[in-house]
């Protein structure tokens, strides 16, 4: 039988059913994205119904229909949450090195060797949806798509201003280096975080061999 796709709203559902607090629209919303993106995140998209959300957030399903038209909404606005997440931690690993853009990217690898290889980290949320949703005309594939574009487009721009000879080739050598640590994170097991830790090693070889040693004055 195939999987059943996100589910749609339906005015069928009994808004009552849940016991729950009343509180503002502002305040629902934040504790769905919350709650969904708990569930999400460490459950799967699929295998999470809305009344899950509802329950974890506390609030009375009726919000959530205030909130969100359809699943497939609230899980946009979780990706858009993840989103948000991840190009904060690219932004900070930049921050880490003004001016310097092999620094920044190095650091970005740094960074992500200790996300990924710590307790209770369950992969990129933008990898896991794209293995749930294989249509690829699916808003939430589409979604992950562009985050992935944006990610080659900014490690390129890196790359170049770090002088790399072919700042394409190593764009698509460290966006490839940064997938499959996100695989590795989950298919390793315990010994993930010590494969992980070789990450900024490996990293720190790409770099050098794309961009050319910095000459002496």
């Amino acid at each position: 039988m195939a999987a059943r796709g996100p589910r749609a709203l339906s005015s069928t559902d009994n808004p009552g059913a849940t016991t729950s607090r009343r509180i503002s629209g502002e305040a629902a919303q934040a504790s769905l994205l919350e709650a969904a993106r708990e569930l999400f995140y460490y459950e799967g998209v699929r295998a999470v119904g809305v009344e899950a959300v509802v329950e974890r957030a506390g609030v009375n399903k009726m919000s959530l229909y205030r909130q969100f038209k359809s699943k497939d909404d609230l899980v946009l606005a979780y990706l858009a949450r993840s989103d948000e997440n991840f190009w904060g931690y690219f932004n900070a690993s930049m921050d880490a090195h003004p001016g310097d853009a092999r620094a920044q990217l190095l650091q970005f690898f740094i960074d992500l060797s200790g996300r990924a290889g710590a307790a209770g980290y369950r992969g990129c949320p933008f990898v896991n949806v794209a293995a749930e949703f294989p249509d690829p005309s699916h808003p939430a594939r589409q979604f992950v798509e562009r985050n992935k574009s944006q990610l080659l487009a900014r490690l390129r721009e890196r790359a170049a201003a770090a002088g790399a000879t072919d700042p394409d080739a190593l764009a698509d050598d460290l966006a490839f280096l940064i997938e499959g640590a996100y695989a590795a994170s989950q298919t390793f097991g315990a010994g993930a975080p010590r494969l992980l830790r070789s990450l900024p090693r490996t990293a720190a070889a790409l770099l050098d061999a794309a961009i050319p040693a910095r000459q002496a004055a």
